[in-house]
C-alpha cells in the first residue's frame, strides 16, 4: 500500500516544487468589504424643527413648575 505523502525522494517535479495547478492559489487577504458602510454623517447638526420642539417642551415644563410654586405659596 502506498502512502499519499510521496516524500522528497519521489517528487515528480525537479527541484522539489509542486506542478502548476496542483494546489489552490494562495489567499489574497481582504479583497473588499462584506457589509456596506453607513453613509458619512454631515456636519449640519440639529435641524430647526427639533430644536424648536425641544425649546417649547422645556418652556411648558418651566411654566408648569412656576405655576405649582405659585399655587403652593398661596
Amino acid at each position: 500500500m502506498s502512502s499519499p505523502d510521496q516524500g522528497p525522494r519521489r517528487n515528480p517535479v525537479p527541484g522539489g516544487g509542486v506542478p502548476p495547478g496542483e494546489t489552490p492559489p494562495a489567499e489574497t487577504g481582504i479583497s473588499g468589504i462584506s457589509h456596506p458602510e453607513p453613509p458619512e454623517l454631515r456636519g449640519k447638526g440639529w435641524g430647526a424643527m427639533p430644536l424648536t420642539v425641544i425649546a417649547l417642551i422645556v418652556a411648558l415644563v418651566a411654566v408648569g413648575l412656576i405655576a405649582m410654586l405659585v399655587e403652593l405659596n398661596l
